[in-house]
């Protein structure tokens, strides 16, 4: 047993240890079809604070030959496969976490050449019969081992990516840091006694600048995570368990740490709902293991329509974003859609793949975005905040004739960066509209299933504001009349669907004629 080969299951046995643990060995069922296959390279990358260590951890304690595992895993999803046994503790595992070793080696620069020689030095202790003094690189090492004994490796690396991230402008060691994984994954030799690679970090591997380094790994990312998706967070089968032990109101958590979209599941952030289980506080967690500074340069950068992306975004819309740009490259950026492809891979913002459009996942992410966003008082948010504050007076004193306006008057002086001329793009407008009932709602919910319908938008106040702000139940037209709207709302039963929610509920009926420009609006109160 030692410090990066084979080294022992107690990391693994801290989280078991923990007061929640939800139980994800079925990861290893995967990893177990795909040993010594085409498929045995994987990167999985997922933002921070979504259990990658936990996962390396996981592989390692199953894998390595430097424990003895079985009754770790006995009570354990993964201890139902057939082949539990067959791989448990079969394997020289390597496993290091490359920050670690940066901070230990001293300097980013000294990083490479530290992990080659602890990993040589441990491998020479393990194999000391073989001949390997002259050997001057781990992979050789690796390579020449598996000449003289058939034994093949597990290579588990956390924070993969670290160097590509926080020294992207040094052309010298992103080389080294290249050439190194170069030498242990790609090419004909590292099949031959690689059995299974798991890489995990922010960042994928994809269209890094010398992409032919890494090119046979099989990726799951934020953006495509694919059978890996319910490995990623938690799904909402687990948080809802997880509100059933713990009492806390499920539709709550959901409001606030749900929202990022991989595959058909819904996947919250472990790290924010284990927080909420054990100390029954609804609030942001993000900026306990980091903070929203590391974005400010990000969202402040000067590209066309980015800022206006931002703002639709915090107001609960959807925009569109071509994710295919984005080099990996976290310093240069070429426009708004690397940046806002960078921040899915933080994990400040959602993404649809079907309809390829980014968006704020939840009301904690949305909290930091909005530190961010006054840390540099943008003129366009203050000048939205205003707008938006006296739509949603009007909104609340019914008085339709002053919504028609004011949203009349949005969409006009917006409508040149945001171009919004059909309903679908009326309803971003709407969303904007409204930015400042975001400090008293939650996300506003499109296209809720409600009654025999769907209605356009459906705004519920946050539990401590549910006495004073009525629930907002909105239907859209777009070049028809309003009274249609208001009469869809009532024929459907929309409100019907969230009187468990709140007391007080307005319908709120907003028609726009694409020829005229002019905007209608009728504002009733529901009576249950």
């Amino acid at each position: 047993m030692g410090l990066f080969v084979n080294p022992d299951n107690s990391a693994f046995q801290k989280t078991l240890n923990s007061l929640i643990y939800v139980d994800k060995t079925k990861l290893i069922e995967y990893t177990n079809t795909v040993l010594n296959t085409d498929n045995a390279f994987i990167c999985n990358s997922r933002p921070r604070r979504f259990g990658k260590s936990i996962t390396a951890n996981m592989l390692t304690a199953y894998y390595s030959k430097g424990c003895d595992s079985e009754a770790m895993f006995s009570t354990l999803e993964i201890a139902k496969s057939k082949d539990f046994r067959k791989y448990l503790n079969q394997y020289d595992v390597i496993r290091f976490d490359v920050q670690w070793c940066m901070m230990d080696a001293g300097s980013p620069d000294a990083a490479v050449r530290y992990i080659n020689e602890h990993l040589i030095s441990e491998l020479r202790e393990l194999y000391p019969e073989i001949p390997l003094k002259d050997v001057k690189t781990a992979y050789g090492v690796m390579s020449r081992i598996n000449a003289s004994t058939g034994r093949k490796f597990v290579v588990i690396i956390d924070e993969w990516d670290v160097l590509i991230r926080d020294e992207g402008s040094n052309e010298k060691i992103q080389k080294d840091y290249i050439d190194f994984l170069r030498g242990m994954f790609k090419g004909i030799m590292p099949t031959s006694y690689i059995a299974l690679a798991y890489i995990t970090g922010i960042l994928p591997i994809k269209k890094i600048r010398t992409e032919s380094a890494l090119n046979n790994f099989d990726e799951f990312t934020m953006m495509d995570a694919s059978n890996m998706a319910p490995y990623i967070g938690f799904t909402q089968d687990e948080v809802k368990d997880l509100c059933q032990t713990y009492q806390v109101d499920f539709d709550k958590v959901k409001c606030w740490y749900d929202g990022y979209l991989l595959e058909a599941e819904q996947i919250y952030n472990p790290r924010a709902v284990v927080s909420v289980m054990t100390k029954k506080r609804f609030k942001s967690y993000w900026s306990e293991t980091g903070t929203y500074e590391a974005i400010v340069p990000l969202i402040n950068m000067n590209f066309d329509g980015l800022k206006t992306a931002i703002i639709e975004m915090l107001s609960g819309a959807s925009v569109k974003v071509d994710v295919t740009s984005f080099q990996n490259d976290a310093v240069n950026f070429v426009n708004k859609d690397d940046v806002l492809t960078y921040l899915i891979h933080l994990g400040y913002l959602g993404y649809n793949q079907d309809k390829e459009m980014a968006f704020v996942p939840n009301e904690e992410i949305r909290q930091e975005l909005l530190k961010a966003v006054r840390r540099k008082k943008w003129n366009e948010f203050t000048e939205f905040q205003i707008k938006s504050e006296e739509l949603l007076n009007a909104t609340l004193d019914m008085d339709a004739e002053k919504v028609a306006s004011d949203m009349e008057q949005i969409h006009m002086e917006y409508a040149s960066a945001i171009q919004y001329n059909n309903e679908n793009s009326l309803s971003s407008v709407l969303t904007i509209a409204y930015l400042s009932a975001m400090q008293y709602y939650f996300k506003p919910v499109r296209e809720m299933p409600a009654g025999r319908g769907f209605a356009d938008f459906i705004f519920l106040p946050k539990p401590e504001y549910q006495q004073e702000y009525p629930a907002l139940v909105v239907e859209l037209k777009w070049n028809q009349d309003v009274q249609t709207a208001i009469n869809q709302i009532k024929e459907k039963q929309y409100p019907a669907s969230i009187e468990a929610y709140t007391g007080k509920i307005l319908l709120a009926a907003l028609s726009y004629d694409k020829k005229t420009k002019h905007h209608k609006c009728i504002i009733e109160k529901y009576t249950k």
